[in-house]
């Protein structure tokens, strides 16, 4: 071999080793380690001095789904890397982040994150007091930690949220498997809190949940941006779904055409899986989820789709007619969702309960009532449950997960907490079903409404139906056409 040609391929060898050695470690870029100290300090004062707190972060994916930090982890750390820990100790106030040890087999395919050879730039990028590895987690060293007395030990007793994931969800799903007489498995938080008990039998374990719902209740400024952009994207991607309308298309399309607007503006994956219902029985389902039919004429559309923004998203919902003219029972009921929506938007304000707004729209109801020609009087009682119950108006709170953790509505409303308006109407006689949903913030004087720059009056919904959008530019493409191309 040639000294030239010895050079090219030792080149050749070389350059992916240099890449994958000066490729840099992956880290989140949306909170600063001064965000993650403020929530250690409010945990550890609500731990108390003699107690600790050990947050375990999620696993390795065992696929090829995006991987995904749980919200929790995420929420005090920022950190993604799998099967890492977070321990923060209430007697010295200092906050220990545990790493897996480097693993070059799995970072040549899917790239750096920090790990425990990381150690100094990981306290940098988080503001840990300590980083180690999750190697030196053994039960002497635990022991020693603890010491005697020992002291109360913290954990989450409640599922941790991954992708598109709730825990009111998880928790069914884990009573499922549970209940299962061939599987039974506890969940992965159950399985921490008894190797807790097991391992430090004079350990108090308690539940940490409480005091992270109530942190996660009131969202910071960066929060709230993040939430504004997923909001954003939600309802440029409904406007792209409504623009695409045509009847004939297939409901999937239509969630291609919304999912398209997140891709190319930055999400990676979804908040929640797409409901793009079409036709009574559809609808009907509230959590639909199929997306199989065929669009038909003089049926509506319902779309509650959002996007996982930087692991916040949104719950942004809307209904319009697939040939762009709404029927006169549809425009008579969806009409009178949307008064009710605004008028409990115009009376919202913090300081004052969700309650006492929905009882002053309730009152302000009563003149939409007196003029409203109802065409059968079981549209008018489905009117009248509607505002009498709220018919879920004052929905969830919205943040890391869709249905989110941490109450707004125990007491007054504060700036900071970020909620669904999802006003409902159903007669049930009919299989009808009615809706609107934003997700607002509450600000020092009233709200925002992260999405208001998405039409709600139904002859503005109605002028959208069908301009055009990505599905007409570029339609879809059947196998015949596929065929046809490749015939000279």
């Amino acid at each position: 071999m040639n000294k030239c040609r010895w050079w090219l391929m030792t080149l050749l060898l070389v350059i992916p080793f240099m890449a994958q050695a000066q490729s840099p470690v992956f880290y989140q870029n949306n909170f600063p380690p001064e965000e993650f100290k403020a929530r250690w300090q409010k945990l550890l004062d609500g731990i108390g001095n003699n107690a600790i707190a050990i947050v375990q972060g999620a696993p390795l994916t065992n696929g090829f789904n995006f991987p995904r930090q749980s919200n929790e982890f995420y929420y005090l750390c920022g950190v993604e890397t799998p099967h890492s820990y977070l321990l923060l100790d209430g007697r010295s106030r200092k906050v220990t982040l545990l790493l897996p040890p480097r693993n070059e087999a799995l970072e040549r395919s899917e790239g750096r994150v920090l790990s425990a050879a990381d150690a100094d730039l990981a306290k940098q990028l988080t503001g840990a007091d300590a980083v180690l590895s999750t190697e030196a987690m053994t039960n002497d060293w635990m022991g020693k930690l603890l010491g005697r007395p020992a002291p109360a030990i913290y954990a989450l007793f409640t599922p941790a949220e991954g992708s598109a994931q709730s825990r009111y969800e998880l928790q069914t799903a884990n009573a499922g498997i549970a209940a299962d007489y061939w599987d039974g498995r506890v969940s992965r938080e159950a399985q921490f809190i008894q190797l807790l008990r097991t391992r430090f039998p004079r350990a108090d374990v308690r539940d940490l949940t409480t005091l992270i719902d109530q942190m996660r209740s009131v969202k910071s400024p960066r929060e709230i941006a993040l939430i504004r952009r997923a909001s954003q994207l939600a309802g440029m991607g409904i406007l792209e779904a409504i623009r695409s309308t045509k009847p004939g298309l297939f409901e999937y399309q239509l969630d291609g055409a919304a999912r398209y607007v997140y891709l190319i503006n930055g999400s990676r994956l979804e908040g929640y899986r797409s409901i793009t219902a079409s036709g009574t029985a559809n609808i009907w389902n509230a959590h639909y989820y199929r997306n199989n039919s065929q669009l038909k004429d003089g049926d509506l559309i319902l779309m509650d789709y959002a996007p996982d923004y930087g692991y916040y998203t949104s719950d942004v919902a809307r209904m319009w007619p697939i040939n762009g003219k709404y029927a006169p029972v549809q425009r008579e009921l969806l009409q009178f969702v949307l008064e009710y929506r605004n008028a409990i938007m115009k009376r919202i304000r913090p300081g004052v309960t969700a309650k006492s707004i929905m009882s002053e729209a309730a009152t302000a109801m009563e003149e939409v009532f007196k003029r409203t020609k109802f065409s059968k009087p079981v549209y008018e009682a489905a009117a009248r449950k509607l505002v009498t119950t709220g018919g879920g108006v004052f929905s969830h709170p919205v943040g890391l997960a869709v249905h989110d953790d941490g109450p707004y509505n125990q007491d007054v409303l504060k700036p900071g907490h970020v909620f669904s308006i999802d006003p409902q109407l159903w007669v049930p006689e009919e299989n009808l079903y009615f809706r609107y949903e934003d997700v607002i913030v509450i600000t020092q004087n009233g709200y925002e409404n992260f999405t208001d720059f998405l039409p709600t009056e139904l002859n503005d919904l109605e002028k959208l139906v069908g301009q055009g959008g990505i599905l007409q530019k570029f339609p879809p493409v059947s196998e015949q056409e596929l065929r046809q191309r490749k015939q000279p």
